[in-house]
Parts: structure tokens; sequence; C-alpha cells
């Protein structure tokens, strides 16, 4: 089972200080983190896109090929494009060209996108929504195949014989689609056999078990690129109490400002309660997450798990010190487990 990370690089007021981090900052720890990242033996790297003042990523790509001169072996993912407002021509040609950038790294995770802010930025109607990511879906998938493409749909203009370039790397580009709760998306990524990766941002683990086997049962039977990968925050400590006393106020605010207010402060025991086993939010020591990912895997039958760790302006030196037990101490032990599982 892979471990990777995943940021919106969100800039959220400390919550004791009030001090906002810029934007320069938060992508300047971004970049050391995938550094870090790769150094410590982590897998993968995403970063989300959102479109407000209060997040540093709006281009994903961008800042992901700046990561890819600085690495060398390390995945790189958007988590998540926001397919239903993106031009596929365009995301393809971003991609395939982070692809040459990093020698065969790239992937794309696409998705309908939880915030509606890229609609009206760019000129998509909301109404439309299901309907653009499905067709720009089908012509992401496309362009990938040919060099030379014609195409009709409903929402973009045609294209007759237009040059796709650059080509990447690889064959073809890892496209997963990105899934919430909805169990219409998991039938969707299920039929067109393409990987998934499910948010799980609260609730028990084991209460997504549901949709993912129906994402597993819609595949068709001769599908070659089913994979799961599981998103969540994540926090580990040196112990599980101290994992908690840090990570609480960092998270709650979080929250109550990336809503824009609307989500009161979470309180201490409803955190406690959320953290506690078997749910998705995964804060504790590196034994404890240790166990909860193997439980994750156990019960999903995840290919990967990719963890928000520095949400809520948590000091780059804690995201640091997680980023260096989630590889030295749990990664290690998780893949061992995993591997004898599958052998078994």
């Amino acid at each position: 089972m892979e471990i990777g990370l995943y940021t919106f690089g969100d800039l959220v007021p400390h919550p004791t200080t009030g001090h906002r981090p810029s934007a320069m900052q938060r992508i300047n720890e971004i970049m050391a983190a995938a550094r870090l990242a790769e150094e410590v033996g982590l897998d993968a790297f995403g970063l989300g896109e959102h479109h407000r003042l209060d997040f540093a990523i709006s281009t994903p790509a961008v800042v992901l090929s700046a990561i890819a001169a600085q690495t060398k072996r390390i995945r790189l993912t958007s988590a998540a494009t926001v397919l239903a407002a993106s031009d596929p021509v365009r995301v393809f040609e971003d991609f395939a060209t982070l692809d040459l950038v990093s020698q065969g790294r790239a992937e794309i995770m696409a998705g309908r996108g939880a915030f509606i802010e890229p609609f009206p930025l760019f000129g998509y109607d909301l109404d439309s929504y299901d309907e653009l990511f499905v067709e720009n879906y089908s012509l992401l998938r496309k362009l990938g195949l040919a060099e030379r493409i014609t195409w009709r749909g409903e929402f973009r203009p045609e294209l007759h014989n237009i040059d796709i370039a650059p080509r990447p790397c690889q064959n073809e580009l890892p496209v997963w689609i990105a899934v919430g709760g909805s169990m219409q998306s998991a039938v969707r990524a299920g039929s067109l056999g393409a990987p998934m990766t499910l948010a799980a941002l609260g609730g028990p683990i084991a209460a997504r078990k549901g949709i993912v086997d129906l994402y597993r049962r819609s595949a068709p039977r001769d599908a070659k690129g089913l994979r799961v990968a599981l998103a969540g925050h994540t926090h580990v400590g040196a112990t599980s109490q101290s994992a908690r006393d840090l990570f609480y106020p960092h998270y709650s605010n979080y929250w109550h400002h990336a809503s824009g207010g609307r989500v009161p402060a979470m309180s201490r025991n409803q955190f406690d309660d959320a953290a506690s086993a078997g749910m998705a939010l995964m804060v504790g020591s590196p034994d404890e997450i240790t166990e909860r990912l193997l439980f994750a895997h156990e019960v999903l039958g995840i290919d990967r798990f990719l963890a928000q760790i520095d949400v809520g302006s948590l000091p780059f030196p804690e995201v640091a010190a997680v980023i260096e037990r989630l590889g030295t101490r749990i990664a290690p032990v998780v893949r061992k487990n995993t591997q004898a599982m599958k052998i078994a």
C-alpha cells in the first residue's frame, strides 16, 4: 500500500496568534514538504485547486512542476482538478508537460469539485455541473490516446484534426476520479474502469465499505485500472495525547475558516470523538496510525492513502515532524504488512 500527502495550501490564521501566512510562504513550505516526503520514502504528493484568497494554490500543475525539478521519484498529482470547470485540452497539456518535466511521474485526480467558485470565474454553468464533468472526462481520456483528434461535444468548441501536444512521457497519464460520498460517482468511476480516490473527512472508516464495494461491482470484468485511494486529515504525534492536544486547535480553526464561518468551531469533545479508533480523522501516535491504516486496508482494500496534514496554520516544523513519522515509522510497517496480506 502506498502512502502520500496532499494539501490545499490554506491560508487560515493561526488559532492563537492570528498570524495568516502569505501565499509565498505557504508555497515555499509546500515545496519543502514535497522534498522531505521524497527523502523519507513517501510515494505520492498531491495539490488541490482553489480559487479563493484564503488558499495559495489555483494552478496545481505549475507548483507541481517546480516540485518535479527538485525531486526524482515521488509521484505528483492534482488533488483534485475541478474538471467540470476546466478545459480538458488545457488540463491535458499542463499535465503532459508536468509528466515530461518529472520524467514520467505525473497523475491527474479529476473531481467535480466541492466548491463552486471556479464556475462563475471561468464562465461555466453550475446547473450543468454533472454533464460538464462527464463530457470533459470523456474528452480528457481521448486526448491521451492519439496525437491528433477530431471531437464534438455539447459544451466545448469542436476539434477538427487538431494536434494535441506535447505528448507525455508515460504511455497514458493516470487519471483518478475523486469521489466524496456519492454512490453515483462511485458507480461512474467503476463503470469507466478508472482508479478512485475517496475522500474520508469524517465518520467511521467502515462506513465507506458500501461505496467501495459498489465501485468494484460496477466495473467491467476486464477492467485493469481499478485502484482505490483513501484521502483524509491526519496528524501523527510522538504520543496519542500529544497529537490530539497539538492538532485540535488547528483542525477546529481550519474547518471554521474554510467554510467561511458557516461551520462553528469544533469542541474538544467533538474532536476527540471524531479522532477515536475506527474513525476517518486519523490523529495519534505512529503505532496508532499504523494500526488504523492497516484496518482501512483490511476493510476497504485500499491501495493508497493520502494524508492532509498541514491544515489551519500548523507550524512547518510540526508538519515536517509528521512527514518524518509517516515515512520512517509508519510507511515501512504498512507496506510490509499489506504486501504480506497480498501474498497470503
